[in-house]
């Protein structure tokens, strides 16, 4: 049974960070690539960053430059470093495989104040 687990979440002031993780059990966790995706309010989820099984990221232009996808296997962990926070940061963070799989998690909320 596929388990993602996201925490780490929180309410922080722009120009401040947070660090999400991501628990993963159920799958073949060192031979997939994972990914952070988020969601706001009144808009599709979407891709954030990506991490390939090799360790190679991926990031959405939105994020770039502030934002850092890592991963460990021996944890099976995924993490999102966020530095520079913005207010349209504010969303859901969800991990998962990319492509994803039909299972999420509950997420974590993240909201940015200005």
């Amino acid at each position: 049974q596929v388990q993602l687990v996201e925490s780490g979440g929180g309410l922080v002031q722009a120009g401040g960070s947070l660090r999400l993780s991501c628990a993963a059990s159920g799958i073949i966790y060192n031979i997939l690539d994972m990914g952070w995706y988020r969601q706001a309010p009144g808009k599709q989820r979407e891709l954030v960053a990506r991490v390939g099984s090799g360790g190679s990221t991926n990031y959405a232009d939105s994020v770039k430059g502030r934002f850092t996808i890592s991963r460990d296997s021996v944890k099976r962990t995924v993490y999102l470093q966020m530095n520079s926070l913005k207010p349209e940061d504010t969303a859901v963070y969800y991990c998962n495989t990319f492509p994803s799989l039909g299972t999420w998690g509950q997420g974590t909320q993240v909201t940015v104040s200005s």
